[in-house]
């Protein structure tokens, strides 16, 4: 009962200010909303570490120094990073997609969803930028450093763990985390493939109830509290992880 006058007495304070948010009095309308943002937040929930691990696998075989692992990698990081996540998705929905369906012996046996593209496309295509900032990070390791290591024993894969990653995930910190924030961001393309996220919710609503600018507002200061609170979370940690005379200040 208090969720009803709440949400009454907001929409009729709204539309003293000319704003229309009477959907929210609806059951129907207001749930699509409502389960338009909590997809949204799946899918950032899912593709952030989605594109952490695959950056991370996609940097160590760029530096691997074997040409087998660095080069079909190499061709896909070009070929991700230089087309527009939107072409991705709708190529890998429309095409592999469907290639998926005729191996299952149809769409009805077909067993990746819409949902999954979207955090397979986003997650990959963030990835490729995450493994170039990584990358860069591990190439700018002192060479002393990795000496130091070789000395002490540690193989070629301990180096990159326990010297080369950390050390670069340091530097290259604020690259992840502007990676991140776009990673947010590209989210919306779902709505190209009926993903019903939080701008194909709003769309939903508005072709029926004419309130974009309504939902626009809200839509920008959702997306901009996701992003706020990802790049807070990115400074707590350039801070915790600082090393003194390397990459990040005290």
């Amino acid at each position: 009962m208090n969720d009803v006058n709440f949400t009454s007495l907001f929409v009729d304070l709204t539309s003293r200010l000319g704003l229309n948010y009477e959907f929210l009095a609806t059951g129907y309308e207001a749930q699509i909303w409502r389960d338009g943002f909590i997809t949204t937040l799946y899918l950032v929930a899912i593709t952030i570490p989605v594109s952490l691990v695959f950056g991370l696998i996609f940097a160590g075989c760029l530096t691997s120094g074997r040409l087998w692992l660095s080069a079909p990698v190499r061709a896909f990081v070009e070929l991700t990073r230089n087309t527009p996540t939107l072409v991705q998705l709708m190529f890998s929905f429309l095409v592999l997609n469907t290639f998926v369906s005729n191996l299952f012996g149809g769409a009805q046996h077909n067993p990746l969803s819409p949902f999954f593209w979207v955090v397979a496309v986003v997650g990959l295509h963030v990835a490729a930028l995450h493994a170039e900032a990584i990358r860069g990070g591990i190439e700018a390791v002192p060479s002393s450093m990795i000496e130091a290591a070789r000395g002490m024993g540690f193989s070629q894969f301990e180096i990159l763990r326990y010297v080369q990653i950390p050390l670069a995930f340091r530097a290259c910190l604020p690259a992840i985390v502007n990676g991140l924030i776009s990673l947010v961001k590209s989210t919306t393309v779902g709505n190209a493939i009926a993903v019903s996220e939080i701008t194909y919710a709003s769309i939903m609503v508005w072709t029926q109830r004419d309130n974009v600018v309504e939902l626009m507002i809200v839509l920008l200061a959702f997306f901009s509290l996701i992003n706020f609170l990802i790049a807070r979370a990115g400074s707590w940690v350039e801070r915790k992880l600082a090393v003194p005379g390397y990459g990040l200040s005290a």
